[in-house]
């Protein structure tokens, strides 16, 4: 692992920057730019642009703008997750090369009639770590024959990751967080997590973990929301043979009601803000003087 520390910002342009963005962002770029990164670590930016139903240029026009208001400079380009999913497609060919994947024709109505008839079973569905049922393992055990010929044939399909078989080979692992400390991965919670579908050409958990690597990220910054999700990464660095980052996972910001900051709350963007006269500077203080409480 680098001695230089790297960390980054990653938010997809789905919607303008909250206050909860800002936040993360700053976190991330104050510990590498402060005694954590010796005063001279590098702080990325890259746009997580995946999800082209809801991806807009203009909401990255919108970010850039949001992060030189706030005072944030990033250094280097911006990496654009959308130029770069022939990389996604080699890491899945490798897992499929390690016979770890699986393509699974179900739709959502399918899995969800599944999980249905599951839960009038005396054990119920299994639930994942945001308390909804994971899915079933319908197509896990299709045939290869079958497979092959729904693929000629162009079913649309997904390509899920076998947990069971992948956790198995990759072995104990650990990841650490500098809240919770040295962590056991327990990807299985999740179930068989999508790794690529029809109209994603890539997921999440694939797409950061590949990213991460290639930018030499060594602390990841993120809010808690997203430790679940750290053991499906944890995993996957071990059977692309990729460095496994420190993580840093702070506390959400709320609002009022208690509720965490989010886009689908409409929960006011910083362009609001800026129009509404807000200080940036004041703001940036108050948010560095939280985040100091918080490490304390």
């Amino acid at each position: 692992m680098s001695s230089l520390l790297i960390s980054r910002f990653a938010p997809s342009p789905t919607g303008r920057l909250h206050l909860g963005h800002a936040y993360s962002a700053l976190c991330a770029h104050d510990l590498a730019k402060g005694p954590a990164g010796a005063g001279n670590g590098r702080f990325l930016l890259r746009i997580e642009d995946i999800d082209p139903t809801r991806s807009r240029p203009e909401h990255v026009e919108g970010i850039f703008e949001d992060l030189r208001w706030f005072g944030l400079a990033w250094d280097g380009d911006v990496l654009v997750q959308s130029a770069r999913l022939p990389l996604y497609a080699a890491a899945l060919d490798r897992l499929g090369a390690m016979e770890l994947v699986y393509p699974c024709f179900c739709t959502r109505a399918r899995i969800a009639a599944e999980i249905a008839a599951s839960a009038a079973a005396p054990h119920g569905p299994a639930l994942g770590p945001d308390g909804g049922p994971i899915y079933p393992g319908i197509c896990r055990d299709l045939p290869p024959e079958a497979r092959a010929a729904r693929i000629a044939a162009g079913e649309a399909h997904a390509w899920r990751l076998d947990m069971a078989k992948a956790a198995a080979l990759a072995g104990p692992l650990l990841w650490h967080d500098s809240r919770a400390g040295a962590v056991v991965a327990t990807p299985q919670i999740h179930g068989d997590v999508v790794l690529a579908r029809k109209d994603a050409p890539t997921s999440y958990h694939l797409a950061v973990t590949v990213d991460d690597a290639a930018q030499g990220v060594t602390d990841i910054v993120r809010g808690e929301d997203l430790f679940a999700a750290t053991h499906v990464h944890r995993l996957l660095q071990a059977l692309l043979g990729l460095p496994a980052p420190l993580y840093h996972h702070h506390a959400l910001l709320t609002d009022e009601k208690g509720e965490r900051l989010a886009k689908r709350a409409g929960s006011p963007t910083l362009a609001s803000m800026r129009a509404d006269g807000v200080d940036a500077s004041d703001l940036v203080a108050r948010l560095r003087k939280m985040n100091a409480a918080l490490l304390s």
